[in-house]
Parts: C-alpha cells; structure tokens; sequence
C-alpha cells in the first residue's frame, strides 16, 4: 500500500453488509462466548483494516514534520494536501477551507474565541437544547469573557424535534451566529439546517454546524447547507480520533485566530496550532479512501461518497424501523426521539423501567451486545427528558450493523425488563 492510496476493493452492491462486516478486524472480538455486536458507533465507530494499515504506514515509513526539503517530510507535506483534498470532496467544499485539530470540541473552542474577538455586549448567539454541550459551552464561555449574551432554543421533548417558532422568535437583530447540530447524538433528530441557516442570513448572522452525529448518516454538503462553519470529527465515521474544521474561505480569512507569530498566517493553516496529528491524517485520508470503494468504481470521488451514503441511508431506514418498532414491543421500555417517519439517524435512546441504564448496558454487554449509556455530553436533552440521575441506553446502526445484531439487542433489553418487572435491582 503506498501513503496515499487505502487498497480496497469495491463493492458491486453497497448494501452487502457481509462484505463491509469483511473490513472491520474488532467484529471477530468475542465476549462472553458471543461476537460481539457494536451499538456504540454514536461515541465512535469500528475502523476498517484499511484505516489503520494506513497510520501504521505513514509512521513507519513517512514520519516527519512539516515543510522541510528531504523526502520524509515532503511526502508528510502531500499527505496534508491530499487528506484536505479528500475531506473537501467528503464535505463538498474546497482543500483550502479545510483545517485540522484534535477533536470537535478543541476545534469549536477555537473558533469560538477566534469569532469572540469581535463581539461584545449586545451580541447574541443562539445555542440550542439538543445539542451535544462541545456546541454549547464554546459559547458560554464567550459570555464569560466577553459579555455577549447567549439564547437557547429549546426542543419538544414529546417528539424530539427543535422547536422551529422558537428558533425563529430567537433569531434577531442583535443576533451574530447561530450555533446548531445537524443531528443530535441522543435523539437522532436531524435538523434542517438550510433552513435555519437561511433564518441566521436573513439577519446577517453566521451558521455555525456541529456535524459530529450528522456526517455518519448524512453525506454533508456544505454547499447546499449554507452555513459558514461545520466541524466533524472522523472517529465517528470509521476513521481516526481527528477533528475537522471547514470554513468558507472569506470567512476563515476574516478570523483573528488565536496562533504563533511564526505560524502561517494563510488560510487554511492559521487554524491549526502546533504539529498535527499526521497519522490520524493518513487515516482520515484512508478512511474516505474506504468509504467511496463501497460504490461502484468510475465516477467521481465525491459521486461514489453519494452512492455509498445513499445506499446506506436505505439500509439504515429498515434497520432503525427494526429497532424502534421491536423496542415499541417490549413492555417498560420507553423510547425518545422522532418516529422512523421523521428525519432521524439510526441511533435511538431509550429507557427501562425500573432498571437504571448502567444495569442495562452490563446486562447487554454479558451476551456481547455492546451500547452506551449515560448523558453522552448532551446533558440539556437527558435533564429535560427527566432522567437526568441516571442517563439512557443508546444504540446506533453503522454501516456494519446487521438484522441479526438488531434482534440480539431486542432479546438483551427483553431480559432485562423481564428482570425489572419480577424484581431484580437496579443498577
């Protein structure tokens, strides 16, 4: 395998789950003499072999910093170059309005105090309820520092949605970004963000998109969202603890980022501080690589990343149908979030009755059924919902989720609220 090219093999019909399970070495794990079925995709997916063959290629027999003359840190450097060029495709944008961090969260840090610099009192961002709290605290610390005030839309807890009149009776003069998820890592709803980026243009405000839960189900495209900002993070899409940043390049270029005075001053590098993490960058590079080889081969890059995101999409319909409809069967089980109908990703939350979800995920991870549980950093969500003391359980499809896996999972929560309702403890 060379530094820029995953070797991968494509896939006639990208709904072969057989052939995609094929690539990811962690579904051999066993646990409890079970395989184990991975639902925690939401806090992090599997990565293909691909990916990490890449990384381990690069530190190998590339490693080197950056912008020197021999041939370790010129290969560093065109490593750089084809990633921002692979994850403009991915976003539908531009290598030079692509940047590089350590996370989501760092990168939004960032931003935000890039963007800060410029505001004061009498300023207002809009945050909302159902975001993760790595688009929600960036900006209360702005409120901090510099006096601006913050205004969260809530959400309908009934259905799981935004409430759209109140995002739209938030939205002002006085208003400078509009901070919004593009799906909530909780709920799974998808919001519309070209409509509410077209709500923050109509006022002259920015848009500012956490795609973390959103780029997994959703090919982004930063063209047809409108927004000025959109951060994703590639461990959540098979890919390598790395965070993305894309900005329009006007926008980028008016930052008075936070950096070195020995630092590039030119975009896209003025956002990225210190050395980078090069061989999560080969990763990020890779994992693209992977994701466009499960469509058919000759069309464009970014075409094959539809097909296979649209093929998925279709595949993941009937998997969350699956779910929501086989946990709706089981008595003490309730379930949040929008309908399968509703613009959703396959990631659903829920709750047993009197079993405390910590219980739950041990009970699930016995018979090698893994899920998350807890608050998952999107505490606002889990507050309103009215279990804050003790999270939910949440499971999400990826691409290498199976029907079977789907139904070993209902058979786990169908043990466990059997053992709430004849007594077993919670906890």
């Amino acid at each position: 395998m060379t530094l820029h090219q995953a070797q991968t093999t494509p896939l006639r019909e990208v709904e072969s789950v057989d052939a995609i399970r094929a690539h990811f070495p962690a579904l051999e794990r066993q646990h409890g003499g079970h395989p184990v079925a991975y639902f925690d995709g939401p806090g992090g997916t599997q990565v293909p072999r691909e990916v990490a063959d890449a990384m381990a290629d690069y530190l190998l027999r590339h490693n080197a910093n950056t912008h020197w003359h021999y041939p370790t840190s010129e290969e560093t450097d065109q490593l750089i170059a084809d990633t921002r060029a692979a994850a403009a495709d991915f976003l539908n944008g531009s290598p030079d309005e692509v940047a590089f961090g350590a996370n989501m969260t760092t990168l939004t840090f960032h931003l935000a105090r890039a963007l800060g610099r410029a505001w004061g009192p009498g300023d207002e961002v809009i945050v909302t309820e159902l975001d993760h709290h790595a688009n929600i605290a960036p900006w209360r610390a702005l409120e901090r520092e510099r006096g601006i005030t913050i205004r969260s839309v809530p959400f309908r807890p009934e259905t799981g949605q935004l409430d759209w009149p109140g995002l739209e009776r938030a939205i002002g003069s006085r208003t400078r970004l509009l901070a919004i998820g593009g799906a909530s890592n909780a709920l799974g709803t998808v919001n519309d963000i070209g409509a509410a980026a077209g709500l923050a243009r109509s006022v002259g405000a920015l848009t500012f998109v956490d795609a973390v839960h959103y780029a997994p189900h959703v090919l982004p495209d930063v063209q047809a969202l409108g927004a000025d900002f959109l951060v994703w993070s590639a461990y959540k899409v098979y890919g390598p603890h790395l965070g993305i940043a894309w900005g329009r390049r006007d926008r980028l270029e008016a930052l008075d980022a936070p950096k070195l005075d020995p630092a590039p001053s030119h975009v896209p590098d003025k956002l990225e501080t210190g050395t980078q993490n090069h061989e999560g960058i080969a990763g990020l590079s890779a994992t693209v690589a992977f994701l466009a080889s499960l469509a058919p081969p000759g069309a464009s890059r970014r075409a094959r990343l539809t097909a296979t995101f649209d093929a998925l999409h279709r595949r993941s319909e009937v998997l969350c149908r699956r779910l929501w409809d086989g946990l709706g069967g089981i008595a003490g089980v309730r379930r949040f979030g929008p309908a399968p109908s509703l613009p959703r990703t396959p990631t659903i939350s829920f709750a047993v009755e009197g079993r405390a979800s910590a219980g739950v995920a041990r009970a699930c991870a016995a018979h090698g059924v893994f899920v998350s549980n807890g608050d998952f950093y999107a505490t606002t969500v889990v507050d309103r919902l009215g279990y804050s003391a003790d999270g939910l359980i949440r499971a999400g499809c990826a691409c290498y989720t199976s029907a079977d896996e789907i139904d070993r999972l209902l058979g786990c929560v169908r043990l466990a609220a059997a053992g709430a309702v004849v007594g077993v403890t919670a906890g």
